[in-house]
């Protein structure tokens, strides 16, 4: 079974522990993604899956993993997403109350790729599941960072590759300076 991980944010640039059976190949199916997710456990205000949002390009890379529920364990471990929340996993097919998405599915049909794994993480903020924050809300939060909380997330946006141009990304570009760093670091194909 060949199993593909979809991605767009941090796995692109840190993907440990997430064992790759290959680089990160260009041309993933095309999401809805914005930077809406402001979790408990890091600085960042991470690039999620958001309905509504305009549709964005993704990578793709070969899982090194036996099967779809060791490639949905990998990465839940690396995303620290707890076994119990099978809904912030999606997966073609889906199992276990995994997400599913069209886009994907006909993706992976035009790629002839057997089975898919991505993060399905909602938005949040303020502590609030699926709660979407306004573009002021998400710049007064990132220019409020102390210190390293401040550079982390500012790593983050400018890691972020520069074609994936969100609505956000482009306003706190204007206001905070965090542009798209031109050598954003892909771990690219072997």
């Amino acid at each position: 079974m060949n199993i593909v991980c979809i991605a767009w944010g941090s796995l692109l640039w840190k993907p440990a522990p997430l064992k790759l059976a290959s680089g990160w190949h260009p041309g993933g199916p095309r999401l809805p993604l914005e930077f809406v997710r402001k979790s408990d456990d890091s600085a960042e205000v991470a690039l999620v899956l958001c309905e509504g949002a305009r549709p964005m390009p993704t990578y793709w890379a070969y899982l090194d993993a036996s099967d779809l529920d060791a490639a949905r364990a990998m990465l839940g471990e690396r995303e620290k997403i707890a076994p119990g929340r099978p809904d912030y996993i999606g997966s073609i097919p889906p199992v276990d109350g995994a997400r599913s998405d069209e886009r994907i599915a006909a993706w992976l049909a035009r790629m002839r790729l057997d089975a898919a794994v991505w993060t399905a993480l909602p938005a949040k903020f303020d502590g609030e599941s699926g709660r979407v924050p306004t573009p002021e809300e998400v710049v007064r939060t990132l220019d409020c960072l102390p210190g390293e909380e401040r550079a982390q997330a500012e790593r983050y946006v400018r890691c972020t590759p520069p074609h994936i141009d969100t609505a956000y990304r482009r306003i706190i570009a204007a206001r905070l300076g965090w542009h798209a760093a031109r050598d954003a670091h892909v771990t690219r194909t072997r």
